[in-house]
């Protein structure tokens, strides 16, 4: 209802063929947009990674700049208000940061660089303990039977 009503406010103002070309220069620029950021995104992270830094932020910088560039795509002024928003690097810094202690990074970084973080916990079985046998007595079996 908002971006009706974003319309219907930008095209009393301009006229409504100036608001149709508003809207398709927004398309054509966040298409634009997702290309380059796409490849961009994957270059640096692999930048980051080679150099031994944790590659996180890059990464997600460019998570951000291709949700700016889908929310540039979608036909109305709100939507790409906000994707105009999440361009500035600075507002994506500061999304970062709020988003980084509320994710669980599954990677850890140290001096030998990017590495999968080893789990805590092991469970060891010995051969006995461990069958690829079906078992008769599973009562997954004995719904398929009757």
């Amino acid at each position: 209802m908002l971006e009706i009503a974003g319309f219907v406010v930008v095209g009393k103002q301009i006229g409504a063929l100036a608001t149709v070309a508003l809207v398709l220069a927004s398309t054509i620029a966040g298409a634009m947009l997702l290309r380059r950021q796409g490849f961009s995104t994957m270059v640096n992270a692999r930048a980051e990674i080679e150099a031994g830094r944790d590659p996180s932020r890059p990464l997600a910088h460019g998570a951000m700049t291709i949700f700016s560039a889908l929310l540039l795509m979608v036909p109305g002024f709100i939507t790409s208000i906000i994707g105009l928003v999440f361009l500035i690097p600075a507002v994506r810094d500061y999304a970062w940061r709020f988003l980084k202690s509320r994710v669980s990074v599954v990677s850890s970084f140290g001096e030998s660089g990017f590495r999968p973080r080893q789990r805590e916990k092991t469970i060891d079985l010995d051969t006995e303990d461990f069958s690829r046998d079906p078992n008769p007595d599973s009562p997954w079996r004995r719904l398929k039977d009757e």
